[in-house]
C-alpha cells in the first residue's frame, strides 16, 4: 500500500490542546497584527497564516479560510486538509480528543477516497438559504448568487438546487486529494473576494463581519454538487466522517427557533 503524505491544518487563534498525530499542523490564523501584552507579535508557539503566500489579514471576514489559503499556497502533500480547534473529525461516534482521527486510520481509505467531509448537518425546519437569511443577512446570499451568475453561469442551477436542500457539509471542514484543493480554492476565491468588495461591512460588529466564512460553507456544498454533476468526482470518492463538535446547545437551539419564527438574527456563535 502507497504511503499517501496528509497534512491537516488545525486552524485556531488561541492556545489550545493539539492532536498529537503528525499529519496535524496547528496554525495561528489571523495572526497578522496580533499583538501579545508587551506590545510583541503574538506568539502561541504555532505556525503563523501571515507568513508565505498568505490573506492573513482578511481574517476578520475570512475566518478559518486564511488558514485553508496558507495551507493551499504553502503546503506540499498528496492530501491536504482543515479541521478547528474545537472540531476534528473521528471515526468513532464519541467525542474526546482520544478519538481524533489519526494517520493510521486515514491511510486505509487513501487512494480510494478523494474527498472527506463531515456528516450532514440537517436543518429539518430550514434550507441553507432560508436558514442564513435568519440568522444573518440576505443580501450576502444575493451578492453571492450575483457573482457566481457572472463568473460561470452554468454554476447557477447548482447553487439554486444546493440552497434549497435542508442539509450540508459545514464548518469548511474537509481532507482532499491536493490537485482537487487546487481546483476548489481557485474556484472559492475568486468568488468570495468579489463577494467580499461588494459588501459594505463599515457597521458590522465582530461577529458580523465573519460572513465569509459562513457564505463559503454553503460554496462547499455548491462545489462538491458542480463536481459531481460533471464526474470530475464519483459519489463512492466522497467519505463522511465523524464530527467532534462543541456547541452549546441549550443556546443554540433556542436562537435558531427564534432567528426562524421571531426573526431575530444570531449575535454570536455557540
Amino acid at each position: 500500500m502507497r504511503d499517501y503524505t496528509v497534512k491537516i491544518i488545525v486552524a485556531t487563534h488561541k492556545k489550545y490542546q493539539m492532536p498529537k498525530d503528525d499529519m496535524y499542523l496547528p496554525l495561528h490564523v489571523g495572526a497578522e497584527g496580533k499583538l501579545d501584552e508587551d506590545g510583541n507579535d503574538l506568539d502561541l508557539g504555532y505556525t503563523k497564516d501571515n507568513s508565505g503566500d498568505n490573506i492573513s489579514n482578511l481574517n476578520s471576514s475570512f475566518c478559518e479560510l486564511t488558514g485553508l489559503y496558507w495551507a493551499w499556497k504553502n503546503i506540499d502533500a498528496d492530501y491536504i486538509g482543515l479541521v478547528h480547534y474545537r472540531r476534528h473529525f473521528s471515526l468513532k461516534k464519541k467525542a474526546g480528543f482520544e478519538n481524533v482521527l489519526t494517520y493510521a486510520e486515514l491511510r486505509t481509505y487513501l487512494g480510494k477516497i478523494r474527498v472527506f467531509v463531515p456528516t450532514k448537518r440537517w436543518y429539518v425546519i430550514e434550507t441553507l438559504k432560508s436558514h442564513y437569511d435568519h440568522t444573518h443577512y440576505p443580501e450576502h446570499l444575493k451578492i453571492t448568487r450575483d457573482v457566481l451568475a457572472e463568473k460561470s453561469i452554468n454554476d447557477i442551477n447548482v447553487y439554486d438546487k444546493v440552497v434549497n436542500r435542508r442539509w450540508g457539509y459545514m464548518f469548511n471542514m474537509m481532507i482532499m486529494e491536493k490537485n482537487l484543493l487546487d481546483e476548489y480554492c481557485n474556484w472559492l476565491f475568486d468568488i468570495l473576494i468579489e463577494v467580499f468588495k461588494r459588501v459594505d461591512i463599515s457597521n458590522y460588529q465582530s461577529f458580523e463581519r465573519r460572513y465569509i466564512g459562513r457564505i463559503s460553507e454553503i460554496l462547499f456544498n455548491v462545489w462538491i454538487e458542480k463536481m459531481l454533476r460533471s464526474y470530475q468526482i464519483k459519489k463512492s470518492q466522497i467519505m463522511e466522517l465523524g464530527c467532534d463538535v462543541e456547541e452549546n446547545l441549550i443556546k443554540k437551539i433556542p436562537s435558531f427557533l427564534k432567528a426562524k419564527f421571531l426573526g431575530k438574527k444570531y449575535e454570536g456563535s455557540f
